[in-house]
């Protein structure tokens, strides 16, 4: 996509020498293209048909193509525009490399007159290759004494492309010691060199980074890089130096043989043995040649017999330090001897509070301290101190007398021990000092109340949990000691669901441990707020509180209800309907079931465990709903018995199954007809009572629909007396009359309620039963959506049954 990009730039450099992207030469009886390289397929390179002098349809039927040998076809006629375009891709550097032109030469045959016209397409380079060198870093090393003007040969850059897009000029990054030097070969080609234009110095700088750049002439220009790495190899050149020219060190007569007394430094900036500077005394006299001793590499003067003050009080001596080349340098070292302070201060503590109670305020008298030095002058002048960070302080009195007190109140939790250093010390030359240590023990108060280790907790319990087991345990802890940090723990008070909540939960008073007095049910609540009170035993006791919840986790512990279809109470099945046209996928009831469980416990999958007729019916794996498998067939039995189970997805997993009784008939008629076909009652009353219930329908539904005709009629003549007295009429006057017939002066509401009917085989243990909305998807409570209660029509009174039918439309 790059190269793709860079055409429209090569196209303005060829602009001149072509029109509309071709140019057409015919030299010699050739015909000559041009076409710029990293063309797209199908690129338009010339009209063959125009310059042959023939038309583009003529080009087919002269049997026009294009005849190459030992080359792959680069170009293609187009037979419909008469034109030649390119076959494919078509890269420069892999046709000719680096060749000045770049030419592809084919014939084209004319089959009807056996006439061959070469063609020759020159290829134009785009400059689309960057210079680039043969490796990417330079090492290079040369002497910090190399001369200037020396010159380094560089690597050639190297650049595919041709003309003015390959590679013209080379660039060496800034460097205050090298400059870069373009040489042109015989060859043609340039030769870059680096040339050294001021001295090297290894130790101002011990490695050069510099960076050769190769451009080409395109637009854009197109460039490549070189890093290289100059090392200067060192030299020679400095001879060591000392840190000072002259050391001076003052030392007291006492100091004990070995002790080290000054240390001389001599550094070389060159590298190896150039570097390495060893030390040696230089024209001393043998006086102190036998009292002093200079190590030979580390420069350390120490001496090896005592010094002597009223003997010497100055030594004077010269060091010479030499590099491994034969370089030296001198320096001259002065040791001054210095008289002693030979006594130190006596501290004598004469009284002392060994405890102090923490909340003793401040200003309180620890000890009383003397101090007292048996020289004179500035060796006998003394001071007393103790360390800053100590929360006392000294009060100097007179004759060198101190007393230690409280600073602030003390704190025994944050520190209950006190090693306090007293030290005394003089104003000699060097100064000398004594220590005295005096060791408090602050006592404790109840001052700290207990602190859990967390602001809340949390914990979790299965239900069914045996009583009496440990559930949680809580940790207080208190900063005091003793019995002030001897905790308690209690439970607030509480009630949960109108019990104590000492019935549910007791707590170790001494661990803290809290112990289950009953089996929790997730079904009943599901979390516990308690609040717990850690109590010390101090005087006054301190306490805190902390809350703990205890959530209680569900269990697999319910078995699945199932909310639809209830069992009657009088032992009967009820029996759904499905017509024998019913197709492959019909819904033909639904299991509905719930489990009072909650997440995974609560998950319920349905599947058909047993049935009379296998393979005919299905049921939902996770609606319950019941569909034909396939089409009913005349064969297949009017009454089909389905046994479903409703399993939830516990561990272990709990199940409850419900059974079904489809009947197979189109209508209830049918349904009655079929059922007396097939199973003749048991005795002569089962019989009447069949035909008795048959007849009673019949006839309810009869005086339903003159109910319904009665009620048009009323309802008409109401209208039209409503006309007429509109304007004096009022009350519900807001309302439209449509909604309300008259029967006796009263309004009342016409409603319509649809009931169904479930049939047995045994006709008195018929029901009619009250329609829910069918919920595919959601469960609603089992009090909105339950069916009303069965009504037997053996057992109720003819009355009943006319007031109930009346109320019921037959669909």
């Amino acid at each position: 996509m790059a190269i793709r990009a860079e055409l429209p730039r090569c196209w303005r450099l060829v602009q001149l020498c072509l029109f509309v992207g071709l140019l057409l030469e015919v030299q010699a009886g050739k015909i000559l293209y041009f076409v710029p390289e990293e063309t797209v397929k199908g690129f338009f390179v010339g009209s063959i048909a125009k310059d042959l002098g023939l038309q583009a349809q003529e080009l087919a039927g002269r049997g026009i193509r294009i005849v190459s040998r030992g080359r792959t076809q680069l170009f293609a006629l187009n037979p419909r525009s008469g034109s030649l375009v390119t076959a494919g891709r078509i890269d420069r550097e892999e046709l000719c490399a680096q060749s000045a032109r770049c030419l592809v030469s084919f014939n084209i045959l004319v089959e009807d007159k056996m006439k061959l016209f070469p063609i020759e397409v020159e290829i134009l380079d785009i400059n689309d290759n960057a210079p680039h060198f043969q490796i990417e870093e330079l090492e290079l090393k040369m002497n910090e004494i190399t001369s200037p003007g020396t010159r380094i040969p560089l690597p050639f850059g190297q650049d595919f492309d041709v003309g003015v897009n390959s590679l013209q000029s080379y660039q060496l990054s800034s460097n205050p010691h090298f400059f870069l030097d373009v040489q042109q070969g015989a060859d043609g080609l340039q030769h870059p060199e680096m040339v050294l234009q001021s001295p090297l110095d290894r130790e101002q700088e011990a490695v050069h980074h510099l960076v050769l750049t190769a451009s080409d002439g395109g637009d854009p220009v197109r460039s490549g890089m070189l890093r290289i790495h100059v090392q200067v190899v060192d030299a020679n050149d400095n001879p060591p130096t000392f840190t000072q020219a002259q050391y001076q060190v003052s030392v007291l007569e006492n100091v004990p043989l070995g002790t080290q007394l000054l240390t001389v430094k001599a550094t070389d900036p060159d590298e190896g043995a150039n570097g390495e500077v060893t030390y040696a005394f230089h024209n001393i006299d043998h006086r102190v040649a036998q009292i002093f001793q200079l190590d030979p590499h580390m420069g350390e003067i120490t001496n090896k017999e005592p010094l002597d003050f009223e003997e010497y009080n100055l030594y004077p001596m010269e060091i010479q330090a030499q590099d491994g080349a034969g370089l030296m340098a001198r320096a001259k070292v002065l040791v001054k001897v210095l008289d002693i302070n030979d006594n130190a201060p006596e501290v004598t503590i004469t009284s002392v509070t060994a405890s102090v109670p923490e909340n003793f305020p401040p200003g309180t008298i620890i000890a009383l301290i003397n101090v007292h030095d048996q020289d004179s002058g500035d060796n006998g002048h003394t001071t007393c101190s103790i360390s800053r960070n100590l929360p006392f302080k000294l009060e100097k009195l007179v004759d060198n007398y101190y007393r230690l007190v409280t600073e602030k109140t003390l704190d025994r939790e944050l520190t209950p021990t006190y090693n306090i250093t007293v030290t005394a010390t003089d104003q000699g030359t060097p100064a000398l000092s004594t220590e005295a240590h005096i060791s408090l023990h602050i006592t404790d108060i109840n001052d700290n109340s207990p602190v859990f280790s967390q602001d809340s907790y949390s914990a979790y319990i299965p239900e069914n949990n045996p009583r009496g087991a440990s559930i949680f345990s809580v940790t207080a802890h208190d900063a005091d000691s003793n019995e002030n940090a001897q905790v308690n723990y209690f439970l607030a008070e509480d009630d949960i669901l109108g019990a104590p909540l000492s019935s549910y939960v007791s707590i170790n008073s001494d661990i803290g441990v809290l112990y289950a007095l009953c089996s929790f049910d997730y079904e009943q609540f599901r979390e516990l707020q308690l609040w717990v009170t850690a109590l010390d035993s101090g005087k006054p006791p301190l306490s805190s509180n902390v809350s703990l919840r205890l959530f209680i986790l569900d269990q697999n512990d319910n078995v699945p209800e199932i909310l639809y279809p209830t069992l009657p109470t009088d032992g009967s099945t009820g029996v759904e309907l499905a017509p024998r046209s019913a197709e492959p996928g019909y819904l033909v009831t639904k299991v509905v079931a719930v489990d009072r469980d909650s997440g995974q416990n609560a998950w319920l999958s349905y599947r058909l465990l047993k049935a009379s007729e296998p393979g005919l019916f299905s049921v939902g794996l996770h609606t319950g709903e019941v569909h034909t498998a396939r089409a009913l067939l005349d064969r297949d039995a009017l009454k089909q018995s389905l046994v479903v189970a409703v399993q939830d997805h516990g561990q272990p997993p709990l199940s409850a199954t419900v059974t079904l009784t489809v009947a197979i008939a189109d209508s209830i008629p049918d349904v009655l007809a079929d059922l007396g076909s097939l199973e003749s009652p048991a005795n002569p009353e089962d019989s009447d009572l069949t035909l008795y219930l048959v007849v009673a329908l019949a006839s309810v539904s009869c005086i339903f629909l003159a109910f319904v005709i009665v009620l048009l009629a009323v309802r008409l003549r109401r209208w039209h007396t409503s006309r007429l007295l509109q304007a004096s009429a009022g009350g519900l006057a807001g309302l439209p009359a449509s909604h309300f017939v008259g029967m006796d002066g009263v309004q009342a509401f016409l409603q319509t309620y649809s009931h169904e009917v479930s049939l047995t085989a045994d006709s008195r243990k018929s029901h009619l039963i009250f329609p829910q909305p069918n919920y595919a998807d959601t469960l609603i409570s089992q009090e909105s959506c339950e069916k009303n209660d069965f009504l037997s029509a053996p057992q109720s009174s003819l009355e009943d049954t006319k007031e109930t039918f009346s109320q019921v439309n037959f669909l």
